[in-house]
């Protein structure tokens, strides 16, 4: 046993060593990336200080109902956000973020939003945000707005639902591709579809969209955080462009 003891001790420091050396070259600080991330091209679109190109949808500049907040982007007073747009215009793209959202708030996050028609979701398809519990829009969290829902949990009757509680921290990853998208929230796979199909476009005819000529056209647009309907917070909002393979 005293032969031992010098080669479990060391054991141990070694292994308390890896862990300082991993904990020091991948920080879990908040609006941060790996440098895996980094080598993969992923980008941030906040870096928790400044809104460095975010701005109101047709607008220059940012409202007062947007702060940062705490390292976040936060939606402080719905009465005066309106719709944030990224700095970046994408195609095709893997985004990932964070979001709190407020007892009873709504708000969504909408992709290929051009400023060609007067407003965001005009153009751009909506993955919906909200408090589930207490929300009033029929329409819950990770859906394609109007368009998809996920299946129903045989465990509740309902739809899927993988979201937290209001005043949590959700994750959430949306993939737009030629091939599939995939809307994916806490890690759960919600649904999947592909933009342009005979499917997507029989859904959208059927819709509220189906009088709006230019919704889920453009092929390409900004992302935009919807700031009018309850106080959200949104952080490490990063995204992966990707490249066409068609």
């Amino acid at each position: 046993m005293q032969h031992a003891l010098p080669r479990i001790l060391a054991t141990v420091v070694a292994t308390l060593t890896l862990s300082v050396r991993i904990l020091a070259a991948e920080p879990s600080v908040p609006n941060t990336l790996t440098a895996a991330e980094k080598d993969a091209g992923w980008k941030l679109l906040f870096d928790g200080k400044t809104y460095s190109g975010w701005h109101n949808f047709k607008k220059e500049g940012v409202r007062p109902g947007w702060q940062i907040k705490d390292g976040t982007l936060a939606c402080v007073d719905p009465h005066d956000a309106g719709d944030l747009v990224s700095p970046v215009d994408l195609t095709w793209f893997e985004l990932e973020l964070e979001y709190n959202i407020s007892e009873g708030g709504n708000s969504g996050i909408m992709y290929h939003v051009t400023d060609d028609a007067g407003a965001a979701w005009a153009t751009g398809p909506e993955f919906q945000l909200e408090d589930n519990a207490k929300a009033k829009d029929p329409q819950r969290c990770g859906w394609l707005y109007a368009l998809y829902q996920p299946p129903t949990d045989p465990k509740t009757g309902a739809p899927l639902d993988a979201t937290k509680p209001a005043g949590q921290w959700n994750h959430v990853r949306l993939l737009i591709s030629p091939t599939k998208c995939e809307h994916v929230i806490n890690g759960v796979k919600y649904f999947e579809y592909v933009l342009g199909s005979d499917d997507f476009k029989a859904r959208v005819a059927k819709s509220k969209f189906a009088s709006m000529p230019l919704f889920a056209k453009t092929g390409h647009g900004r992302i935009a955080l919807q700031g009018d309907h309850g106080q959200v917070s949104f952080r490490n909002i990063k995204v992966r462009p990707i490249e066409a393979s068609r």
